[in-house]
């Protein structure tokens, strides 16, 4: 699966041992910064991985301090739902039901071994198109539209 990621300076560690993980197993990893653990603005990192992820055939994978930033500044990008997931379940449950397409994570919350556990749920998930799921998300479509 082709995997966009970035991060702020608080989440550069984190971003860095996550895309080196999933290179290690299979995955082609875009990584839009930060480049280095200075300070930036974690929504110019968000706007440039949402801009990808808006063109198709990736997953968004955002990590920043607590990852509440991150969600908030990508959630602002027409055609992404974006959420903070600090347990499995989330990651997974998400993508299913709310057809996620950018996950956030904390890197003062989670742990790497957590975060990659998190990453796995993220990357095998996928939306389940029942009329329950669906109606849902279309809402959510209809609502960013009326915005």
């Amino acid at each position: 699966m082709k995997i966009v990621i970035g991060s702020d300076h608080a989440g550069y560690h984190l971003k860095i041992e996550l895309a080196e993980h999933l290179r290690r197993t299979g995955h082609e990893v875009v990584d839009v910064g930060s480049h280095d653990p200075g300070p930036v603005d974690f929504p110019d990192v968000a706007k440039a991985l949402c801009g990808m992820v808006q063109q198709g055939g990736v997953r968004g994978l955002m990590v920043c301090g607590t990852g509440v930033g991150a969600s908030i500044a990508a959630n602002k990008v027409r055609g992404i739902r974006a959420s903070v997931c600090h347990d499995v379940h989330s990651a997974h449950q998400s993508v299913e039901h709310d057809d996620v397409n950018v996950m956030c994570i904390g890197a003062q919350i989670v742990g790497p071994w957590l975060a990659r556990d998190l990453v796995a749920a993220f990357i095998v998930a996928e939306f389940d198109r029942s009329e329950d799921s669906t109606r849902r998300v279309n809402k959510l479509h209809a609502m960013e539209s009326e915005a």
